[in-house]
């Protein structure tokens, strides 16, 4: 059952000090969500006090990347392996004081950046730890067997390994394909999978944003929306880059229920790769329009520090919390050598 553990941004809590002896002028003390302790003799509309169950970090989860356990046959061939686990009784407070039942690969929303070189076997140990039935359903090429629709994987504890070859080269989504299907992604089962051509790209300060939105009253339109999962959360903890360095942009638009999304960036253009399977960049521009599902790559530099906004220009979108900042160093005297690139 889906469960809305939600407060709205009032009081959420704990009293801490007994009663007074004249129930009118009862004095009570709570702690909000943000710290803050409230005093009051008034009505306690809501005291339920939630704990958030989910740790997850959206600057972290940017420049994160798993190349999963490496191995080699003996033609060479490199071997990775990763195990993701899915569970579906996760609460996360995805605003202050709104808390959400997440479905999560992993334990977090979106589940990890996946990431191979084109040629590499995969390996992935899919475990279901979840309540209900749920599967990895990889874009990309595979053989049939392997594409996470047919193969339902059973709760508690189901399992199934998928294995098939990274390609094309690009970037794509991955997500449960258990219907009803917008369920499955709007509560959080999905993530990126990252192909690497063999030849590499230039070296960049990379990053991975997943375009999302939250439903948290069920009505089948999404309450907030965000880069990353948390709405705002880019606004008020600036992207720190540098000047006259490489910024490249894995965009992911996982926005469930909404048609489309897009992504304008202040103060720069970007060269753009749609889906990432071309080297040849097809648009220079500061904003593309992603249907659900629809990625690519972006690619920019800054020539000038300052602060510089990124979001949906749809302004519904961006009021609802998908918008965030570039802090842009001045790179003008730092060591270029000494600078290091992903991880």
């Amino acid at each position: 059952m889906i469960v809305l553990l939600a407060v709205t941004i009032g009081l959420s809590t704990i009293i801490v000090f007994p009663s007074f002896s004249e129930a009118e002028s009862e004095l009570k003390t709570f702690v909000t969500h943000s710290g803050k302790v409230i005093r009051t003799t008034g009505e306690v509309i809501d005291p339920l006090y939630t704990v958030s169950e989910v740790e997850f970090d959206p600057m972290e989860y940017l420049r994160e990347f798993n190349y999963g356990k490496v191995s080699k046959l003996e033609d060479g061939t490199t071997v990775r392996e990763y195990t993701i686990i899915a569970e579906d009784d996760k609460v996360m407070e995805v605003s202050p004081g709104v808390f959400y039942n997440v479905w999560t690969y992993n334990g977090t929303v979106p589940g990890p950046t996946i990431r191979a070189t084109e040629g590499d076997l995969l390996k992935i140990n899919f475990i279901n730890n979840g309540s209900k039935e749920h599967t990895i359903h990889f874009h990309g090429i595979h053989p049939a067997e392997m594409d996470g629709v047919f193969e339902i994987v059973g709760p508690g504890g189901g399992k199934f390994v998928y294995e098939f070859e990274a390609g094309p080269v690009g970037v794509h989504p991955y997500h449960c394909h258990v219907m009803p299907l917008e369920e499955h992604i709007v509560h959080g089962l999905y993530g990126v999978f990252i192909v690497d051509p063999k030849e590499g790209r230039e070296p960049a300060d990379e990053m991975v944003m997943v375009l999302n939105g939250l439903d948290t009253d069920f009505d089948t339109e999404n309450n907030f929306y965000a880069a990353n999962t948390i709405p705002f959360y880019y606004q008020h903890h600036p992207i720190q880059i540098n000047t006259n360095e490489l910024i490249r942009v894995y965009v992911v638009n996982m926005v469930e229920f909404d048609p489309i999304n897009n992504f304008h960036l202040h103060g720069n253009l970007y060269t753009y790769y749609p889906t990432g399977t071309d080297l040849v960049p097809s648009f220079y521009t500061d904003m593309i329009t992603l249907s659900q599902t629809e990625r690519g790559i972006m690619e920019f530099e800054y020539t000038y520090p300052g602060k510089y906004l990124f979001h949906a220009h749809k302004v519904e979108f961006s009021e609802k919390g998908w918008v965030g900042m570039f802090l842009v160093n001045d790179n003008a005297n730092s060591d270029e050598s000494s600078v290091k690139y992903g991880s």
